[in-house]
């Protein structure tokens, strides 16, 4: 399974989008500090996700998210 998640920075409030095939271990990729664009903004906490069937859905709804319709 492949997914796309939204990510709640506690620091600041906002907001990141990304996708992934495991989300526990980006989870703590994340609030390690091993992900440049979150690093100042740990800790971050799981706001919501999407399952897919593939990477090419998870990524195409990540872009969603991002987008202004999203």
């Amino acid at each position: 399974m492949f997914y796309s998640y939204i990510l709640k920075s506690l620091k600041d409030g906002k907001y990141y989008y990304g996708s992934t095939e495991n989300l526990d271990l980006r989870l703590a990729k994340h609030n390690k500090g091993d992900v440049r664009s979150t690093k100042g903004r740990r800790p971050l906490v799981l706001h919501y996700f999407e399952m897919f069937e593939t990477r090419s859905d998870a990524f195409t709804r990540e872009h969603f998210y991002k987008s202004i319709e999203g």
